[in-house]
């Protein structure tokens, strides 16, 4: 059932509970409220299209005042999503069919997003067909072509992908590699060496010449894995300004 109505003694259960183990979209609403009675059937219609991956649950705000005033309702419609017990999204007022869409795709995953969690070649490749140049699928994918040999391929795969440290550091990591350059250094990082694999890369900079922006690329590729908060991301982040300017 995509649709319930929930209640001060249900809530706990139907939604809390519930979202645990899917996303739960809580409307809160009232009888008298106009664009209530409008948004609400948008909502039921997202809710039935992603039957068994979305509950809906209304909750009428006059006779459950004790959760209306929990979560801060000052206003009606309001409606929050639900995730593991916590409110993950929310919107006041009435929206759109559109918006509502948007909504409810932000807290499903799409067939591409499950396909990347596959893993799979034949899944990474069909997410790849759904939506062109997604970094995430693109990534794995490459290094599998590139672990069986296939470097040219995985250089190609990678041309269409944008706003990816990760894959533009993969590509020209491959760049370098195809000139020789660096053995050591790439070595190093795929023996988990990373501090030490970084060193080299940094050395090599004052005499890079045409390759600097290639090493660069590379380097940041990596401190991006790493995160912004890791120490060595953020030492290694400063003595790559320091190279570079």
């Amino acid at each position: 059932m995509s649709v319930i109505d929930v209640s001060e003694a249900t809530f706990e259960r139907e939604v809390i509970e519930r979202s645990a183990s899917q996303p739960v979209v809580v409307d809160f609403w009232a009888q008298w409220c106009g664009p209530c009675r409008a948004l609400g059937p948008l909502l039921e219609r997202a809710a039935a299209e992603r039957e068994g991956k979305v509950t809906l649950a209304k909750l009428e705000t006059d006779a459950n005042p004790a959760l209306a005033q929990a979560f801060g309702i000052r206003g009606i419609p309001a409606v929050k999503a639900f995730k593991d017990g916590r409110v993950v999204s929310e919107f006041v007022g009435a929206q759109g069919r559109e918006a509502v869409e948007r909504f409810f795709d932000a807290l499903v995953p799409s067939e591409a997003d499950q396909l990347v969690a596959s893993g799979s070649e034949e899944d990474l490749r069909r997410a790849l067909e759904l939506q062109p140049g997604r970094a995430d699928a693109a990534l794995q994918l490459a290094r599998m072509l590139i672990a069986r040999g296939e470097r040219e391929a995985a250089s190609q795969l990678l041309e269409p992908v944008s706003g990816s440290f990760q894959a533009d550091g993969l590509a020209a990591r491959l760049q370098l590699e195809a000139d020789g350059e660096l053995a050591e250094a790439f070595a190093a990082l795929d023996a988990g060496e990373l501090e030490q694999g970084l060193e080299q890369l940094l050395a090599a900079l004052p005499s890079a010449d045409g390759r600097r922006d290639q090493i660069r690329r590379v380097i940041v590729g990596e401190l991006d894995a790493l995160g912004p908060e890791h120490p060595l991301a953020q030492s290694t982040r400063r003595r790559l300004a320091a190279a570079l300017y």
